[in-house]
């Protein structure tokens, strides 16, 4: 009886020569799975492309809705950020691929999970991690792990051998790149040495800082609890929210980023990275809690905001701890609710004005004005408080450097006698 593989696919070159394989190696029945999360083409001609190469069945997937709202959005809120610039867009639509991978398989009775990942990304952790999660009892193929092809060129050579057929794949292709509707990534090729510089070639959504407009361009975000639910007072789902900002964000060459960060397998990597929309957004919404929360609150959200990005781009998301976060998170943003106005120019996103229903500004208060709601002579016993500790300190000091004087004095007055 034949093994039922259920393969994460995406028509590029790993993906084309991994059907194949399977059959030859597990006499598998080979179900494709594609997804579409906003990437360029989205799911044209890959049903045919995974027949061609000998797959039983095609799944294709619109996933992009609940990528937004279910994975991007609660992101958002949590603040995550990882190695202080990545905004996780990769990182995010791995486990929503691999649930519905999993659901597949449950639908047509699979007794393996199938993906292209390499040994050495943190891609494969993401998969597997969610295929322990949510289906235990499958079987796990990780061909990279597996093969004996050890690269690009082996790979051609074995689809050319067997007459796989590669349309739209780029055999002298310079980057590894990421698409879905939060961002683009490009890897690999000269951004393996980190003391390269980009040259504009490389950026395929943003407009070069330099040559955006001259003229600057604002923008109002509408938040509620939370979330983005409107631009300049038009509201709007999250799926067209957030292919609006990525418009006008790339325009004006906002969301560039160029990063070093840690992979989960020990090494440093580079990439570079645009994500426009999101830019946009995580500026909006910082300055709208700034206004909503009150200063301990922040802290804790900022404390807890490092541990969310971990968890995201470690591949924990289907765990106690990420819908724990996102409970605490469902508490803390219920009063952040508002309009942030943003400034977009030549690749920066600065805040022009912030309103609130929950504002916890108040104006009375800030004001240098005698306005009868504040006693200055107040501060003084709060200061008096505030500083106990340091008085203590102080106190404690003097009196040492008291006693060692007295020391001093004592054995020149001995020192005198002789």
């Amino acid at each position: 009886m034949a093994l039922k593989v259920v393969l994460g696919y995406s028509g590029g070159l790993d993906t084309s020569v991994i059907v194949p394989w399977l059959r030859e190696n597990y006499d598998a029945e080979v179900y494709c799975v594609a997804a579409d999360v906003g990437q360029q083409g989205g799911l044209d001609g890959l049903a045919d492309k995974a027949r061609a190469t000998g797959a039983t069945r095609f799944f294709g997937e619109d996933l992009r809705r609940s990528f937004v709202e279910d994975f991007v959005w609660p992101t958002l809120r949590a603040g995550a950020v990882y190695g202080r610039k990545y905004l996780l867009g990769t990182s995010m639509a791995r486990p929503l691929i691999a649930r519905r991978m999993v659901e597949i398989a449950r639908e047509v009775g699979a007794d393996a999970l199938a993906h292209g990942c390499t040994g050495k990304g943190n891609d494969q952790v993401r998969f597997e991690l969610t295929f322990t999660a949510l289906a235990p009892d499958l079987r796990v193929i990780a061909p990279w792990r597996e093969w004996d092809l050890h690269s690009r060129e082996d790979a051609f050579a074995y689809a050319r051998a067997r007459g796989i057929p590669l349309e739209g794949v780029d055999e002298h292709k310079l980057y590894s790149r990421d698409e879905n509707l939060w961002h683009i990534s490009h890897e690999g090729g000269p951004l393996e040495n980190p003391a390269f510089e980009p040259d504009e070639s490389i950026f395929l959504w943003t407009l070069s800082p330099e040559l955006a407009p001259g003229t600057p361009e604002d923008v109002t975000i509408g938040f509620e609890e939370g979330v983005p639910v409107s631009v300049d007072g038009e509201r709007l789902d999250g799926l067209s929210l957030l292919l609006r900002l990525n418009e006008l964000g790339s325009r004006h060459g906002v969301g560039r980023a160029d990063i070093v960060e840690d992979r989960m397998v020990g090494m440093k990597s580079r990439g570079v990275y645009e994500t426009p929309g999101g830019t946009i957004l995580y500026t909006a919404l910082r300055e709208l809690e700034q206004l909503t929360l009150d200063r301990r609150a922040l802290a804790l959200k900022d404390s807890l905001a490092h541990r969310y990005a971990d968890l995201v781009y470690e591949g924990w998301w289907w765990t106690p701890e990420r819908e724990a976060l996102d409970a605490f998170n469902d508490v803390l943003m219920k009063h952040v609710t508002g309009e942030v106005k943003v400034r977009l120019f030549k690749g920066s996103v600065s805040v022009r004005s912030r309103t609130s229903p929950y504002s916890l500004y108040d104006a009375g208060l800030a004001s240098f004005g005698d306005d009868g709601q504040y006693d200055h002579a107040d501060a003084a016993g709060f200061i008096k408080l505030f500083g106990l500790p340091a008085r203590v300190g102080g106190d404690r000091e003097r009196a040492v450097e008291e006693r060692r004087a007295a020391v001093r004095r004592l054995l020149e007055e001995v020192a005198g006698g002789d």
